[in-house]
């Protein structure tokens, strides 16, 4: 039997065990029944119960909901639709979110599938190391996809040389207006 502060009481019967957690007004837990004897603990249970599902609560809160988006394409796309579409990509990357890039295809455009697939190589390659291919491109039906994820470490790797670089310029902007003066 443990205690309510966590020091151990030894062995005790479990009526002598329901007196002593009815004296302190608290109560008694079983924590680890297949342990020989089965360990119990003085406690206020209420508590117990509202901690653990504040655990949870805390815990559902930092794992991130991964969703996936879509972003659509088409094979006579202009210079100015493309990067636009391109850096709603980059950005739900940014966000953790998986993004599924679609190219449509319509009428005679079918008879041409190797425009569609130089925009979506286009497409991984403005993306750059952020992004990792989860399915490569590939034809359905008037469609042309492919799934592209979030790469933890090259984003991580992206994010710590930008600090580097602004904090080293921060250094020689220092550096020179020391200088001036």
């Amino acid at each position: 039997m443990i205690g309510p502060d966590g020091d151990q009481l030894g062995i005790k019967a479990v009526p002598e065990a329901l007196r002593m957690a009815r004296g302190l007004d608290l109560d008694l837990v079983e924590v680890a029944p297949q342990a020989n004897p089965p360990v119990c603990r003085i406690m206020d249970y209420g508590k117990f119960k509202y901690e653990e599902d504040q655990k949870a609560k805390e815990a559902r809160k930092k794992s991130t909901n991964v969703s996936v988006k879509e972003v659509k394409y088409r094979p006579k796309i202009g210079k100015g639709d493309f990067d636009t579409k391109t850096r709603n990509v980059v950005r739900f990357i940014d966000e953790g979110h998986k993004v599924k890039v679609t190219l449509q295809f319509r009428g005679r455009e079918m008879a041409h599938p190797e425009l569609g697939a130089k925009i979506l190589d286009d497409v991984i390659e403005a993306v750059g190391p952020a992004a990792k291919l989860d399915s490569r491109s590939r034809l359905e039906g008037r469609a042309m996809s492919m799934v592209l994820s979030p790469d933890k470490q090259a984003q991580e790797a992206i994010r710590k040389a930008a600090e580097e670089a602004a904090k080293a310029a921060a250094s020689e902007a220092a550096a020179a207006e020391s200088e001036g003066e």
